[in-house]
């Protein structure tokens, strides 16, 4: 039996003065995301034109039990305690796939 996906779309708003930091610790937790966690199908991060203090990204996992683990890797927790203080609100909204593609 194939696992589901877990897909959500995560809303951030940036502590505008620490955006530029920020976004260095995102980059940094999205590589390492992807480069070592198998589970991790895609992370895409970006910005609202004109407001580029609010941050949406798609995060993609190929199970539940996935999503799980990434959230007790080392590179998450250290993002996570990195950015408390520059995240000023998240909306964590959970998704359902309707069609999925990419180019690698």
């Amino acid at each position: 039996m194939k696992s589901k996906l877990v897909v959500r779309m995560a809303e951030l708003v940036i502590d505008p003065n620490q955006l530029e930091a920020y976004r260095a610790h995102l980059a940094e937790e999205i590589e390492a995301s992807v480069a070592l966690e198998e589970g991790v199908l895609s992370l895409n991060a970006v910005s609202i034109k004109d407001s580029p203090h609010r941050i949406r990204i798609l995060e993609v996992y190929a199970s539940k039990e996935a999503y799980e683990a990434h959230l007790q890797t080392p590179h998450f927790l250290k993002y996570k305690g990195e950015t408390a203080t520059m995240v000023k609100s998240i909306t964590l909204v959970d998704a359902e796939p309707i069609i999925m593609r990419g180019k690698p």
